[in-house]
C-alpha cells in the first residue's frame, strides 16, 4: 500500500504519500488551467501570443483522435497520451513553441447503438462520455492547450467537414497537371470546345442539365454511382472494403457482408494512387506501415488489351502481355456489366457439358452462378479453393494476336473491383487459371519455356510454370512474333504492337478502389447535397453550412436478417419528411429539393482535424494560411510538411492514414494548405496487455479476485486458466487510471507506464510493480524535503564533489538523449540511478544539483517537479524552464576498467584513460605484474587490443 502507518505518518507528516500527491496534483492542475501554461501562441489571429515564443522553433505533436467511450479509460488507453505529453514537455524545455492538444472523434456507431437501446440522443450520451474522459485525462496532468480542443460533433467543426466535401465534389483530377482542379475549369473547357465531351457527339451547349451532370459525375472527385458495394443487412448499412474482415464479415458486429449494387457516394481516391505511393518515401513512418499502404494501393505495370466480341470489346488488364499467345479463354467477374449483353439465348453448338453447369440456357446458368457468388466475400472468392467454380456465358471473344476464338466464362475468383473485372486466362503460366482449365477441360498452351526440365507439353504438367525470367516460345503470328525474347523484351514488343495496331496500351493498374463514402446511419455528418425533381445533385452554398442533423424518433437504420442479401437500406434520416423535403433558393429562385439521407462515415471528421487544432475559432476560413504554414508548412527534412510527431496505434495503417493523406492532397492542390501530407513523423505505440483468467466454461472471471497458489490460479475455489491478452471491461481485467491515481498519484502512473519498456513494444500490466515508481518519487522528495518539517534541505553552495558532478552530468546527457529519441524507459532508469547516487551520498544536496534533478524529472512527473521547484524558491513554472545541459568534461569517465585476458581467462583489471591508444594499452597490460606472473616467462604469439576495455593475450 502507498500509505504509511499512523506512527510513521506522525513522525513524518510531510512524507510524500498518495494523499499528498493527490493534493499537489490537483493544485498544480488548477494552476496550469488558470495561468494558461500550455497555451501555444499562433503567429497571428485569436491565439496570437508572445512574439518571442512564436519566434522559437515549433513542434506540433499529436495523438490519434480518441473516441469517447461510455466505459471510460483503462490504464492501457493513456500510454500514448502520456508519451506525447512527456515529449512535448521536453520540447518546451529545449526552446520550442509546442502545440499539443486533444479533441474527440465523436460521431460513430457505438453512440447510435446506445441510442437505439436506450432512446438517449447520441449527442447527450456522447457529450457525457467526453466530460468523463476529460476528467480522467486532466487527472493525468496532460499539458494540452485546451483552447484548441473540440469534438467532431460540434456544428462549427463539421461545418468545415461539409465544406471540404463540397470542395472535393466541385473538383476533378487533371491528369495532365497531376493535381485536382475546380470542376468549373473542366466545364469551361467543354464549353469552349477545347475538350471533347465524352460519350456525346453534341456540343456541351446542347446537352440537357441531366446529361451534363452525368458527364461531370465521371470526373468529380466525390461522386454518386450505382456500383457493387459491401452490403451488411445485419447492420443495415454499406461498408468500405477496409471495414470488412478477412473472412467477409463486418468489422463491427461480425455480420455477413454481401455484394450488392446500390447508388452510393464515393471518393475518387484512386486518382491519387501514384502520389499516395510515391510520397511515402519522404515520410518518417515505420517501414511496416509504409509497406501496408504500398500493398493496399497495389501498383502494377502492364497493358490493357481489347478482345473484340460482337462488334464491341472486352478490355482486360494484364501484367504479363508477353503471354497473350497463351490466352485460351477469358473470365469475367459475375457482376461484369457486359455479361448480360453478350449472353446468347441458347448454348452454341458443341458446348461442353461441363461448361453449362447443368443449366438449359446460358441465361439460367449465369443467373444461378451470380446468386451463388453474391453470397461470398471478396476474400472468400480470392481464396485458393480446391474446387474451381464458374460457368460459360455462351459467348466467344477474339484473341487479338492470333485471331483465335476464346470462350468467355464467369467465375468468382475474378473481382469487379480490381482491374477491369475481366481477365485473359493463360493456364500454362498461372496457377489459378491452370486449375480452372483442368476443371473445365480447356486447352493449355506453353508460351514461356520451362527452366525446370518439365518440357513444353502442358499435358504432362501437374501445375502451371510461372517465371518472370525465361524465354518466350510458341508465340509467333502473322503480325507479330515474340519467340526467343526474354520476358522483359517480349513485354516491350507486344505492348508497342498493341498500341500501334489499336488493340490496347501500356498502363498502370492499382489494387486501391475508390472510397465508399455513404453510410445508412443517423449519427454522422449530413451531406450538404440536395436533389432536384430530376434527381440531379446540387451542392449547398457555403452560407447554408453547417447543415445540422435533425431530430428523429428512431435512430436505427432498418436492419434485416443478417443472411438476407436481397434487401435494401433504409436510413433514419429518410423518416423525417419535414427535413428531407425542402424549398430552397440556390441562386435561380425557390425550388423543391430532396436532401441526401445518407450520412458521412465516421472517418470523415478525422481526415482533417490536425488543421482545426491550428485555428479552432476561425469561422471565415478552413484555416488561416499563415498559421497553417507556420505549424505544418514544408521545411528542411519535411518536403511535404505535416505534423512533427503523430502517435497512435498501428491498426490505423490503412483506413484513417490513407484517407487523411488523400484529403490533404486535395486541399493542397486547391491551394487551401501548404502541406501535401498531414503527418510527417508517425510513431506506433505498443499495447498495454493484461492477463485474462477464464473458468472451465471459457468465461472470463474478475482478474482482481484471482489467487495465485499451488502453482496455479484460483477463483472462488475453482482453478482457472491464465492467458496474456487485451485489457477491457468485457474481459474483467481492466484497471482504471483513477484507481492507480487514488492509490499512488498520477505522477507514479505516468512513470510506471513510461518505465514498462520501449514505447513501441507491447507489455503486460502488473499493478504490484507500480509501487516501485512510487518509491522513486518518495526518495526524490526526501532528497530535497525534510519529511518532519516540510522545509527544503538543500544548501546554497556551488561546491559539489566530483563523483556527484559526474553522476549528475552523465544523467543529464543520457536523459536528454533518451527523451529526444522517445526512450522514456531508459530515461527513467538514468534518473533512478542519479537519485540513488544522491541518496547514498547523504547530507543536504547542493542547490545546483537539486535544481537539475527537478528539471530532469519535470517532463516525466510534472506535478512533483512543480511542487519541488516552488519549494526551492522559484515563482515561475518549471514547464518553460530550460532543460539542463551536460558539461562534456564530466560526461566522459576519468578512467575506465580494462579487462586483461590470457587464454580467455581474466588475469587483471586495469584502470586506464578512456582515450588510451591501442599501443599504449598493450604496453601497460604487458607490464602489469599480474600479467607477467601469469605468463611465467612464456612467449607471446598474439595480442588483441580493443582499447580502452579489453586486452586478450595468446601465449606462444
Amino acid at each position: 500500500m502507498s500509505e504509511t502507518n499512523p506512527a510513521a505518518a506522525e513522525a513524518a507528516p510531510h512524507r510524500y504519500t498518495a494523499a499528498l500527491a493527490a493534493e499537489i496534483e490537483a493544485r498544480w492542475q488548477d494552476f496550469w488551467d488558470a495561468e494558461g501554461t500550455y497555451a501555444a501562441p499562433n503567429p497571428k489571429g485569436d491565439l496570437a501570443g508572445d512574439p518571442e515564443l512564436v519566434a522559437r522553433p515549433k513542434k506540433f505533436i499529436m495523438d490519434m483522435f480518441p473516441y469517447p467511450s461510455g466505459a471510460g479509460l483503462h490504464v492501457g488507453h493513456p500510454l500514448g497520451y502520456i508519451a506525447t505529453d512527456v515529449y512535448a514537455r521536453f520540447q518546451r524545455m529545449t526552446g520550442h513553441n509546442v502545440l499539443h492538444t486533444l479533441g474527440f472523434d465523436a460521431f460513430g456507431l457505438p453512440a447510435e447503438q446506445y441510442a437505439v437501446q436506450t432512446g438517449t440522443h447520441p449527442r447527450v450520451s456522447t457529450e457525457a462520455n467526453i466530460k468523463n474522459m476529460q476528467v480522467q485525462l486532466r487527472r493525468l496532468g496532460l499539458g494540452h492547450d485546451k483552447r484548441r480542443s473540440f469534438a467532431t460533433i460540434d456544428p462549427d467543426y463539421y461545418k468545415w467537414t461539409q465544406w471540404i466535401f463540397l470542395q472535393i465534389f466541385n473538383s476533378w483530377y487533371d491528369q495532365d497537371a497531376k493535381k485536382a482542379r475546380p470542376i468549373s475549369e473542366l466545364v469551361a473547357r467543354f464549353e469552349s470546345g477545347e475538350r471533347e465531351v465524352p460519350g456525346h457527339t453534341r456540343p456541351w451547349s446542347e446537352l440537357t442539365e441531366a446529361e451534363r451532370a452525368e458527364v461531370l459525375g465521371e470526373f468529380r472527385l466525390a461522386y454518386a454511382s450505382d456500383a457493387p458495394v459491401n452490403w451488411c443487412p445485419g447492420l443495415g448499412t454499406v461498408l468500405a472494403n477496409e471495414e470488412v474482415t478477412a473472412d467477409g464479415r463486418s468489422e463491427r458486429g461480425n455480420f455477413p457482408v454481401f455484394k450488392a449494387k446500390l447508388r452510393q457516394w464515393n471518393m475518387r481516391i484512386t486518382a491519387y494512387a501514384d502520389r499516395l505511393l510515391d510520397d511515402l518515401d519522404a515520410l518518417d513512418w515505420p517501414e511496416a506501415i509504409k509497406l501496408q499502404q504500398r500493398n493496399w494501393i497495389g501498383r502494377s505495370e502492364g497493358a490493357r488489351v481489347d478482345f473484340p466480341i460482337d462488334g464491341e470489346k472486352i478490355t482486360v488488364f494484364t501484367t504479363r502481355p508477353d503471354t497473350l499467345f497463351g490466352a485460351t479463354y477469358m473470365v469475367l467477374a459475375p457482376e461484369h456489366p457486359l455479361v448480360e449483353k453478350f449472353t446468347p439465348a441458347a448454348w452454341p453448338e458443341g458446348t461442353h457439358d461441363v461448361w453449362t453447369g447443368g443449366h438449359a440456357t446460358p441465361a439460367e446458368a449465369v443467373a444461378a452462378y451470380r446468386a451463388q457468388a453474391a453470397s461470398k466475400s471478396d476474400v472468400e472468392r480470392q481464396a485458393e479453393a480446391k474446387d474451381k467454380t464458374g460457368v460459360f456465358t455462351g459467348a466467344y471473344a477474339t484473341n487479338p494476336v492470333n485471331g483465335q476464338k476464346v470462350p468467355v466464362f464467369i467465375a468468382d475468383y475474378v473481382l469487379m473491383g480490381y482491374g477491369t473485372g475481366a481477365i485473359m486466362a493463360v493456364p500454362g503460366h498461372d496457377t489459378r487459371d491452370f486449375a480452372f482449365a483442368r476443371a473445365f477441360e480447356l486447352p493449355v498452351v506453353c508460351v514461356v519455356e520451362p527452366t525446370d526440365g518439365r518440357g513444353t507439353d502442358p499435358a504432362t504438367w501437374d501445375d502451371a510454370f510461372v517465371s518472370h525470367d525465361a524465354t518466350i516460345v510458341n508465340s509467333s503470328g502473322e503480325h507479330v512474333s515474340l519467340d526467343g525474347l526474354n520476358v522483359t523484351e517480349a513485354k516491350a514488343r507486344i505492348t508497342e504492337w498493341l498500341e500501334r495496331e489499336g488493340h490496347g496500351e501500356g498502363t498502370v493498374n492499382f489494387r486501391l478502389r475508390d472510397w465508399l463514402f455513404s453510410r445508412q446511419r443517423y449519427w454522422g455528418e449530413p451531406f450538404p447535397i440536395v436533389y432536384d425533381e430530376d434527381g440531379i445533385a446540387h451542392a449547398l452554398p457555403e452560407s447554408m453550412l453547417p447543415l445540422e442533423l435533425p431530430e428523429v424518433d428512431d435512430y436505427s437504420p432498418r436492419t434485416f436478417d443478417p443472411d438476407d442479401a436481397d434487401t435494401q437500406p433504409e436510413t433514419p434520416l429518410s423518416r423525417n419528411e419535414d427535413w428531407v423535403n425542402v424549398t430552397l433558393d440556390l441562386g435561380d429562385g425557390p425550388k423543391k429539393y430532396r436532401r441526401e439521407t445518407n450520412t458521412m462515415p465516421n472517418w470523415a471528421g478525422s481526415c482533417w482535424y490536425e488543421l482545426r487544432y491550428l485555428d479552432p475559432n476561425n469561422d471565415e476560413k478552413l484555416v488561416d494560411p499563415q498559421i497553417e504554414q507556420y505549424w505544418m508548412g514544408p521545411r528542411e527534412g519535411m518536403p511535404h510538411g505535416g505534423v512533427d510527431l503523430y502517435v497512435g496505434g498501428a491498426e490505423h495503417a490503412v483506413l484513417h492514414l490513407l484517407y487523411a493523406r488523400f484529403w490533404s492532397k486535395v486541399l493542397y492542390d486547391l491551394g487551401y494548405v501548404s502541406s501535401a501530407e498531414p503527418f510527417h513523423k508517425l510513431f506506433n505505440q505498443g499495447m498495454i496487455q493484461a492477463y485474462v483468467y477464464r473458468d472451465s466454461r471459457g468465461i472470463a472471471v474478475p482478474a482482481a479476485e484471482v489467487e495465485e497458489r499451488d502453482g496455479g490460479y484460483w477463483y472462488q475455489g475453482e482453478r482457472v486458466t491464465r492467458l496474456l491478452g487485451k485489457m477491457g471491461k468485457s474481459l474483467k481485467n481492466a484497471v482504471t487510471p483513477d484507481e492507480i491515481c487514488a492509490e499512488y498519484g498520477a505522477d507514479t502512473l505516468r512513470l510506471y507506464e513510461m518505465a514498462m519498456g520501449p514505447l513501441d513494444v507491447s507489455r503486460p500490466w502488473d499493478t504490484r510493480a507500480v509501487v516501485g515508481q512510487f518509491r522513486l518519487l518518495q526518495r526524490l522528495w526526501r532528497n530535497i524535503v525534510d519529511e518532519a518539517s516540510g522545509e527544503v534541505t538543500v544548501v546554497g553552495t556551488d561546491d559539489v564533489d566530483e563523483d556527484t558532478l559526474r553522476a549528475l552530468h552523465k544523467a543529464i546527457d543520457g536523459v536528454r538523449g533518451d527523451l529526444e529519441a522517445m526512450r522514456f524507459n531508459t530515461a527513467i532508469a538514468k534518473v533512478t540511478e542519479l537519485n540513488n547516487h544522491l541518496t547514498k551520498r547523504g547530507g543536504p544536496l547542493p542547490r545546483p544539483v537539486a535544481e537539475s534533478l527537478v528539471l530532469l524529472v519535470a517532463p516525466l512527473a510534472p506535478h512533483i517537479a512543480e511542487e519541488l521547484w516552488r519549494k526551492l524558491g522559484h515563482t515561475d513554472s518549471v514547464v518553460h524552464r530550460d532543460f539542463p545541459v551536460a558539461d562534456p568534461a564530466y560526461v566522459v569517465d576519468e578512467t575506465v576498467t580494462c579487462v586483461v585476458q590470457i587464454k580467455g581467462k581474466v588475469k587483471a583489471r586495469l584502470e586506464v584513460s578512456p582515450g588510451i591508444s591501442d599501443d599504449e594499452l598493450e604496453k601497460t597490460a604487458l607490464a602489469d605484474e599480474r600479467v607477467v606472473a601469469a605468463l611465467d616467462g612464456a612467449g607471446i604469439r598474439k595480442v588483441i587490443v580493443r582499447a580502452p576495455k579489453l586486452v586478450n593475450i595468446v601465449p606462444a
